[in-house]
């Protein structure tokens, strides 16, 4: 257990942090995989804008590196354009 107040309150901080980068991770890879289990194009046209977002916005806060991030757009536009 930690004796300082600083070390107390850092202790505090980074589960909080840990709990809401958690939550949106999760909320982010479930919109990946809802967009992956689409079969008809103009739904998954219709959702990829919103997941897009969703990780632009993490990789943003650091909750997800830059490149992940670019990397999973990348594939689900090509995913995207491949349905039919």
């Amino acid at each position: 257990m930690a004796n300082h107040k600083s070390s107390l309150k850092r202790i505090r901080q980074e589960e909080k942090r840990r709990l809401h980068n958690r939550y949106y991770g999760k909320t982010m890879r479930n919109a990946v995989r809802k967009l992956r289990a689409t079969t008809e194009k103009a739904e998954a046209i219709a959702l990829y804008p919103s997941v897009t977002k969703i990780l632009d916005k993490l990789a943003k806060t650091n909750v997800i590196h830059k490149n992940k991030a670019n990397n999973l757009k990348s594939k689900l536009a090509l995913y995207v354009n491949k349905l039919a």
